[in-house]
């Protein structure tokens, strides 16, 4: 029997869960993880949103990891692209993740699914920032509004995941430079950093009001900006690890307070 909260919640397919472990057990060579924070026992299992930022290829298995060590198994909204590709689509639908197209029809369209999923008790997972962010300081960029409006509209708590270190594992450009910069996370195994901080005070904010979402999106990155700047203490403005195939975009930058 799959594992639930209650017999009324969505449950989590065994099929997921089995690919958690993969992913942790694909970290271990490639990378040391330190998992850091918690969420607050009760939303475990959800209700509940999680917010990460966003500066790899290699997020996704890392961030998969990390739920794990803490025992949450979330639904993941994901880029229409991989629900089309013939193996990865069919396992990513069978695990209950949440396709989202970039059109404005088919974006409606997910935050519906995505609202429908957090009223039945799942926990969902998603970069508010809308892609692999491309700040020069590698700092979380301007968000989307996506994951506020489904906090808004959902009423779910919002936890702020930040991360750090994925980025020395694979490359912006992969699959190009994919061995190499495999080879050299065997070797060096960098340290991944995540951390699940404190959630995300949202009151006061009404989606119906003008701008409420573009506020709620700014508490959002502040969050994650806020939670972050402890993982890269010593790389306050540039990251120390650089990589070449990664463009450097500061349209979208996020005016940020000093960490310190």
């Amino acid at each position: 029997m799959e594992e639930t909260a209650t017999d009324a919640r969505w449950r989590v397919p065994r099929l997921w869960r089995l690919l958690q472990l993969v992913g942790r057990g694909l970290v271990g060579p490639l990378a040391r993880l330190r998992v850091t924070g918690d969420v607050p026992d009760d939303l475990r299992h959800g209700p509940l949103i999680l917010a990460a930022n966003h500066i790899s290829p290699f997020d996704p298995v890392v961030l998969v990891a990390a739920c794990q060590v803490r025992g949450i198994a979330p639904r993941i909204m994901a880029t229409g692209g991989l629900f089309r590709a013939p193996l990865v689509g069919t396992v990513m639908r069978a695990s209950g993740h949440i396709r989202v197209d970039r059109r404005a029809s088919d974006v409606a369209r997910s935050l519906r699914t995505a609202v429908d999923a957090v009223a039945d008790g799942s926990v969902v997972l998603l970069y508010p920032e809308g892609r692999i962010g491309l700040d020069p300081g590698m700092w979380p960029e301007r968000g989307k509004t996506g994951a506020a409006r489904l906090a808004l509209a959902s009423g779910a708590v919002v936890v702020p995941v930040a991360q750090w270190g994925a980025h020395e594992v694979l490359p912006y450009a992969a699959p190009r430079g994919l061995g190499r910069a495999v080879g050299r996370a065997l070797v060096r195994r960098p340290v991944i950093r995540v951390h699940f901080g404190a959630p995300v005070d949202l009151s006061g904010l009404d989606p119906d009001v003008p701008g409420g979402a573009r506020r709620a999106t700014a508490r959002i990155i502040d969050a994650l900006t806020a939670n972050l700047a402890p993982l890269r203490p010593d790389e306050p403005d540039l990251p120390r690890f650089r990589d070449p195939t990664r463009p450097s975009d500061p349209s979208r930058s996020h005016r940020r307070t000093d960490p310190a």
